[in-house]
């Protein structure tokens, strides 16, 4: 599938598309039925006599009607008949076509104008839906400040489906009592199950994350619900038994301001970047995905790693669209390889909004603009204590 990028998801902005033939912002939509009019009566008189296309003008609300307004196409309903007339009227009798053909410009128009009316109310509603998916879009993926937890953050969503605007991926910075803590996750599915999965696991660490003292017991939290929303879709009749999670949480404790505790679960590690190169933040043990949890019942509590990130460096997090993005030999997309070499050649590059728009790049570029799943990038880092004005988040100004 063609992936197509919303950039920044924070905030959304405005949706809608751009509506078409516009010049500084006025519409020119009615020029070409207008060309088209003038053009049919030209021809029409400055060709031979046995060569009459006066008829063609009952293209003229055709084409208004494919480009213009309900009441533009109306307008040129009743302009092309009575132009027909006109211009009919100007030849010898002989070379009249009379009544037959302006009743077809006539019944063309209203057919025009009939057909605008159902094209224009489709639009509405395509605009409303849209609307929608923002609307269910930001919820999910809520708008995040700049400098929100003491982080810079920067983050890209990249979507499968051209028409998509919400899927299976999620992130979030939450801050609380015991510090700030980060997630990223990747819903199983695709389609509005994931979405509904992908929203209750975000409401539950918005709360765990800003109560719960430690990660682990986030994790669990996120179990419980995630078993909890399985079970509701049964009794639903709506089955969701293999329903399951990847994700990352990672806190940031207030006492110890150069050093992370991360818990992956079933994802693949985060990368730290820094101007020093690339380094994997990789767990000791490994752990089932959320809503797995039940397959291994004698398992402890998962063991937080603890790792260094100092001030500079730049925690990066990424769904599996972008390390699963194929190239046309099948090849994976080298993340980790990818990004050392740009860091090493510009070390600015490790800064969390240029590295995102490098990492989406690349995976575009790797694949060729066709990703097989929605793909997430986010980037975060701390704010240095001397920083006291609003975080930049590196990206070159457009």
């Amino acid at each position: 599938m063609r992936a197509v990028s919303d950039g920044e998801v924070s905030p959304l902005g405005d949706m809608r598309r751009a509506r078409p033939l516009r010049v500084r912002g006025r519409s020119v939509a009615w020029v070409p039925p207008l060309l088209l009019l003038v053009g049919i009566v030209a021809v029409d008189f400055w060709t031979g006599r046995d060569f009459r296309i006066l008829s063609w003008i009952v293209l003229v609300p055709g084409t208004a009607a494919a480009i213009c307004g309900v009441w533009g196409t109306a307008a040129y309903a009743v302009l092309a008949p009575l132009t027909y007339i006109a211009a009919d009227a100007v030849l010898p009798h002989q070379f009249q076509a009379g009544l037959p053909d302006l009743i077809l410009a006539a019944i063309g128009g209203v057919l025009a104008t009939l057909a605008c009316a159902v094209r224009v109310r489709g639009e509405e509603r395509i605009l409303h839906i849209e609307d929608v998916a923002a609307t269910i879009r930001r919820t999910v993926l809520r708008p995040l400040p700049p400098g929100w937890g003491g982080l810079e953050h920067a983050a890209v969503y990249l979507a499968s489906d051209s028409e998509a605007r919400v899927g299976g991926d999620f992130y979030d910075i939450q801050t609380g009592l015991h510090g700030t803590r980060v997630i990223l996750g990747d819903v199983q599915g695709k389609g509005l199950g994931a979405v509904e999965v992908a929203a209750a696991l975000l409401s539950t660490f918005r709360e765990a994350g800003y109560h719960e003292p430690d990660l682990p017991t986030i994790a669990a939290r996120l179990e419980v619900r995630l078993e909890r929303h399985v079970r509701m879709r049964a009794a639903l009749g709506r089955e969701d038994d293999d329903r399951f999670a990847t994700v990352v949480l990672v806190g940031f404790p207030d006492a110890e301001p150069e050093t992370i505790e991360a818990l992956v679960l079933g994802h693949h590690s985060p990368l730290v970047v820094g101007p020093d190169g690339v380094r994997e933040v990789r767990c000791r043990t490994a752990r089932l995905p959320v809503g797995m949890g039940g397959l291994d019942p004698s398992a402890g509590p998962p063991q937080v790693l603890r790792a260094p990130l100092r001030y500079g460096e730049t925690l990066l997090l990424t769904t599996d669209g972008v390390t699963e993005a194929r190239d046309g030999r099948g090849a994976f997309f080298p993340l980790a390889g990818t990004v050392a070499d740009a860091v090493a050649a510009d070390p600015g590059l490790a800064r969390p909004g240029r590295l995102v728009d490098f990492v989406r790049e690349s995976t575009l570029r790797h694949s060729g603009g066709h990703l097989g799943d929605d793909t997430t990038v986010f980037a975060v880092r701390r704010i240095p204590p001397a920083g006291k004005g609003r975080p930049g988040d590196g990206r070159s100004p457009a």
